[in-house]
């Protein structure tokens, strides 16, 4: 009886100190926060402001009396609500600023719903959104000013067996890039849905853009899919800029939505802008532009989603909550901090090579795109029609979108997708209808090369721990 009362004594007494430990704990993180919330109070006072322009508004550029004006002056008042509970309340501080975020990405979304006439309100809501967002989440999040709110925890910049950081500045500056001139290209076709200019300019397909973007397809849409793919480049651009350089641990959340954002849906709206000669019948030269970098930013982006699903594997294994790491974030054994990364601003030599590494341009797949686009023009250059016609720009679109995606190390297994699409080309001048002598002829050796140019490997230079096993 001694004993279990010793033992009992014990367990309680434990319990009291790592009572008084988590309640240590919690009053340096609120101590942090309070802290933190001193150094950099103009952000939340930044958006109160923001609140205040977007309610004047549709009053200083002319469109009250419409839906515009009543989003934005609802828009403006939870905007300054909120701002101002968020800048009183440290309790307030979480919810306060995603709250804000949430209304940022509506109003750049409410030009599109309302369809609005006004060229200013479109231009207010993109702009006054995105700083909105950009204020209540963004710069609180930007390392260095996250660390002093205790939300990011010690731990390795470099995954366990990885080479580098796929999470550094260095491999998203390419994307935020590339996603800001999507973004440029779509806000310009979108204006003209819109119905803010009254024409647009294609220098290679002429009228093409302008039946592509009136075409029924188009329409199909309740918005403009033109200010639909701006509004997903700004969520790019701005996800881009979200955490720091050990994002794939402390912000798995974020890795995954951006990879979804960038690769998925990336690769099913790249597929379908280069599908136009099929379901339009003219092609669109700033859409295909798009394409292009959408594409360029798949094999960029898919390397820190596979760090951050390693992480979790070992998370999991090791006992602790999966959602709570997902959305939290946690440490790892293993690792190490990042000495590789260039200095931003200091070794310019090396920093373009610092935002590649993990693709490679291997000489096949380089080919293979070559070989893709050909399959995307060869109906209109050697006069094929049908089905068939149809069944060459569909292969080739896919052709190039697949030998992009192998282009990154950790996805090179990809390129054998191109077997099967190579096969298909040389058999589908006998299955299908419209295809004549010479496009049978082209069909049967650009499949045969397709074929042999998906096999080899290429070079395969960094590490990825127990990734590395798959890639073949």
């Amino acid at each position: 009886m001694a004993t279990e009362h010793h033992h009992a004594a014990a367990g309680d007494q434990g319990e009291m100190q790592q009572g008084a430990m988590e309640g240590v704990e919690h009053h340096d993180h609120s101590q942090m926060a309070l802290d933190f919330r001193k150094k950099w109070l103009w952000i939340y006072a930044l958006n109160v402001l923001f609140g205040v322009l977007t309610l004047f508004s549709p009053f200083t550029f002319g469109y009250a009396g419409t839906s515009m004006m009543w989003s934005d002056l609802v828009s403006g008042v939870l905007i300054v609500g909120i701002g101002i509970a968020t800048l009183l309340s440290v309790r307030l501080d979480f919810l306060g600023r995603w709250s804000l975020a949430f209304i940022g990405l509506w109003l750049n979304f409410a030009p599109l719903v309302f369809w609005t006439k006004s060229p200013a309100a479109y231009l207010n809501g993109t702009l006054i959104g995105t700083l909105v967002f950009a204020f209540a989440v963004l710069v609180p999040m930007m390392p260095g000013m996250a660390h002093h709110m205790a939300m990011m925890k010690p731990g390795p910049d470099i995954p366990p067996g990885w080479s580098y950081t796929p999470s550094s500045w260095h491999q998203r500056a390419p994307i935020a890039a590339l996603a800001m001139g999507g973004w440029l290209i779509a806000r310009y076709m979108a204006a003209y849905q819109l119905g803010h200019i009254t024409s647009v300019y294609d220098p290679i397909f002429g009228d093409g853009t302008r039946r592509v973007l009136e075409s029924k397809v188009s329409k199909m849409w309740p918005v403009s899919d033109a200010g639909l793919g701006a509004f997903s480049y700004t969520i790019e651009v701005l996800m881009a800029f979200m955490g720091g350089p050990n994002r794939w641990r402390t912000m798995p959340w974020m890795a995954v939505f951006f990879f979804i954002l960038v690769v998925p849906l990336g690769v099913v709206s790249v597929v379908l802008v280069m599908l136009q000669p099929v379901a339009v019948g003219a092609w669109c030269g700033p859409c295909l532009l798009t394409a292009m970098l959408m594409l360029a930013m798949v094999p960029l982006a898919v390397d820190e989603v596979i760090a951050t699903v390693q992480f979790l594997q070992a998370s999991v294994k090791n006992g602790k909550p999966f959602w709570r790491t997902f959305w939290v974030g946690d440490t790892i054994e293993g690792g190490e901090k990042d000495g590789r990364s260039p200095e931003i601003g200091v070794a310019w030599s090396k920093f373009p090579a610092a935002t590649a590494w993990g693709v490679t341009l291997p000489w096949n797949l380089v080919a293979s795109i070559l070989l893709g686009a050909w399959l995307m023009a060869a109906p209109d250059l050697l006069g094929s029609t049908g089905t068939a016609g149809g069944s060459d720009n569909i292969a080739g679109a896919l052709v190039v979108t697949t030998a992009f995606l192998a282009l990154a190390e950790v996805t090179r297994s990809a390129r054998y997708v191109n077997v099967l699409l190579g096969a298909w080309v040389v058999a589908s001048p006998w299955l299908l209808s419209g295809e004549g002598p010479l496009a049978r002829w082209s069909n049967l050796l650009v499949g045969a090369v397709l074929i042999a140019l998906s096999l080899p490997r290429g070079p395969v230079r960094e590490r990825y721990d127990g990734w590395d096993r798959r890639i073949r």
